[in-house]
């Protein structure tokens, strides 16, 4: 147990000689994606085969390996390219396989452990020019990128105390322990212009004046790790891949606050993330770095993990505390905001993992520092979760205020398949959808809001041409409305009815006063809801109403889908030079719309077709078609 700080300073030299003293370190990614796919066979391969080779293996940093320079075999954090797992990254080196499979362990053992020689066919080759890249710094998707946040994530062992010492963890909370008022803290917070990363963009120093400046015996930390957009995952990797980063944020705003305890609220289905969680809470406080009288500091520091169901709403600040409060999760009316009067009504801050996560090195490098990166507004860096038809889908963590082309194109690598650019969703359901038009828009609050949408968690949804924009926002809306908590009329009542009326115009059923209804509806749900989801609920349907109009009109007016995506405004063709006459179609129909001679072409009667598909799926000349 460490308990003074010269005592962490000798346990920390002693780490860094510990980790230098290695001889090569092997990373396996162990982030969910990669789990998935099988990361955690690749990593016993490895454990199991250098041993079987009489070499020294550790896989915690002081576990004894009985070699001078061990070979240490590691899991690690997510990476961030996700679509290339399982992937390995080998020490001091940095180089990076990907899609490696246990059967590929053998290999890189022989070749590259123990011979020095790369695996060619398993690193990644760059696109353009076919050539192998040999470091993760090297392949595109990470060239533009700046990991504050994610500095850990797929460099240290989650599950190892240690490996986040070495790696400079804990300096921070240590050293203001000992040099800075709390004050002084707030003050460089709010230096560093950090702003709120769940979200809203409120300024964090600001939220902790509050708190601090507020009159209690007992005032708490929340971190907010209930990540609930659809895609969304870069909350999830933090606390997978760094936990005690987000410990130890969650220390320096306790003792800038005044607060002695505090809760992790993690939604249920993060097993991985609520395991490496309370791994690490039970280290930090046997290590006696968490828990009672700091470093002899007399600053003492309780952290509770709490699990939550899985409700959205949960993710706003008053349901987030009724929920850990034991009630139902539904939001509560502000005034008074929680920073005066939150959990158990005592001052409370709530900032979610992101956020907690650039504490550290902002009070190691200064708040000026952190303002180097992104721009004079929206300072320092933002984490996105890039999804959808993009080529290259992953975590991506980049400098606030870069361009929407260059996160598609140059990061993503464009979209799959030759397919052409249509819209990206940012922001998920509280966000918005925007258009080519849109591409050299700044990545930034002031710059989203001015547009119509928000940077919200950090989702960010690629569509292609082949995307109707009526479904996309069907879908946000139906999401939305299966997770509103019924509290307030127009959010129960308003979303419910906007999803009816997205519903008739997807099925061709709508008029022109459906569209002026929709848009009305929009408002009234957006000016007359209680909390942020319901306020934030119709930027879907208001950035689809205003960016692409047309297709809405078009399913309205002329009963078609321009993506060809709705079903109900498709009519099924049969092509006459394909069709062989083979009957098939004609015997699954289940409407009886498909007749003609045996070996003649047939065709369909649109008037009866139910437009199920079955004739498709059936079809093995591809004569069948919608239009």
């Amino acid at each position: 147990m460490i308990k003074t700080r010269q005592e962490y300073t000798t346990y920390q030299t002693k780490l860094k000689a510990e980790l230098a003293r290695e001889k090569m370190r092997v990373l396996v990614c162990a982030g969910t994606g990669c789990v998935a796919n099988g990361s955690l066979t690749v990593y016993e391969a490895f454990e199991q085969k250098i041993k079987a080779k009489g070499l020294p293996v550790k896989a915690q940093l002081l576990e004894e390996a009985g070699g001078h320079e061990p070979y240490a075999v590691n899991i690690s954090g997510c990476h961030g390219f996700c679509q290339m797992g399982p992937l390995v990254r080998i020490e001091p080196s940095g180089v990076f396989y990907h899609h490696v499979k246990p059967g590929d362990v053998d290999e890189i053992i022989e070749k590259h452990i123990l011979n020095n020689q790369l695996v060619e066919r398993l690193l990644y080759h760059h696109p353009a020019t076919g050539q192998a890249v040999t470091t993760q710094d090297q392949i595109p998707f990470y060239q533009k990128q700046t990991r504050v946040a994610l500095e850990h994530c797929g460099r240290i062992n989650p599950d190892d105390i240690n490996d986040y010492i070495a790696h400079g963890g804990y300096k921070a909370i240590t050293e203001i322990l000992f040099e800075k008022t709390p004050e002084q803290i707030i003050d460089e917070v709010l230096a560093s212009g950090l702003r709120g990363r769940g979200g809203g963009g409120f300024p964090t120093g600001k939220k902790w004046q509050f708190a601090r400046a507020a009159t209690s015996d007992k005032k708490y930390i929340i971190c907010n790790g209930d990540e609930g957009d659809p895609g969304a995952f870069m909350d999830r990797s933090v606390m997978e891949g760094d936990p005690h980063r987000v410990l130890e944020g969650m220390m320096i705003a306790g003792y800038a606050i005044g607060a002695d305890e505090g809760y992790i609220y993690v939604r249920a289905e993060y097993p991985l993330a609520v395991k490496r969680l309370k791994r690490a809470v039970v280290a930090a406080e046997e290590m006696g770095l968490l828990g009672y009288n700091i470093l002899g500091t007399g600053f003492s520091f309780k952290i509770n993990i709490k699990e939550g169901a899985g409700a959205f709403v949960c993710g706003e600040e008053t349901a987030l505390i009724a929920s850990i409060e034991g009630q139902r999760g539904m939001p509560r009316p502000r005034p008074p905001f929680p920073a005066n009067k939150g959990l158990w009504g005592c001052p409370t801050i709530i900032n979610n993992v992101e956020t907690l996560a650039n504490l550290p090195p902002i009070i190691i490098n200064g708040g000026q520092w952190f303002r180097g990166f992104g721009t004079a507004g929206s300072p320092g860096t933002k984490t996105f979760a890039l999804a959808g038809q993009v080529a290259h889908t992953g975590l991506v963590e980049i400098p606030m205020g870069m361009s929407l082309r260059e996160m598609v194109f140059e990061i993503g690598g464009g979209l799959r398949d030759g397919k052409q650019f249509k819209a990206v969703q940012i922001g998920g359901p509280s966000g918005g959808c925007l258009t080519e038009a849109h591409l050299d828009l700044p990545l930034d609050y002031e710059a989203l809001k001015q547009v119509g949408a928000m940077i919200g968690s950090g989702g960010l949804v690629v569509m292609g041409q082949d995307t109707c924009m009526v479904e996309v926002a069907k879908f946000f809306m139906g999401f939305v409305q299966n997770e509103s908590c019924g509290k307030c009329v127009p959010c129960r009542e308003g979303t419910r009815r906007m999803l009816e009326l997205l519903t008739k115009i997807t099925r061709g059923q709508a008029g022109e006063e459906d569209l002026a209804l929709l848009e009305e509806l929009a408002l009234v749900v957006q000016d007359g809801s209680l909390c942020g989801l319901g306020k934030t609920a119709p930027n879907p349907v208001l950035t689809t109403l205003r960016y692409f109009r047309h297709e809405y009109e078009a399913h309205v007016r002329d009963k078609k889908c321009p993506a060809g995506v709705c079903k109900a405004l498709q009519d099924y063709y049969i092509n006459q030079e394909k069709c062989k006459g083979c009957g098939l179609c004609a015997k699954v129909c289940p409407a009886e719309a498909i007749a003609g001679a045996k070996k003649e072409p047939h065709a369909i009667d649109t008037a009866r077709c139910l437009k199920c598909g079955t004739c498709i799926e059936k079809c093995k000349f591809n004569a069948i078609y919608t239009a």
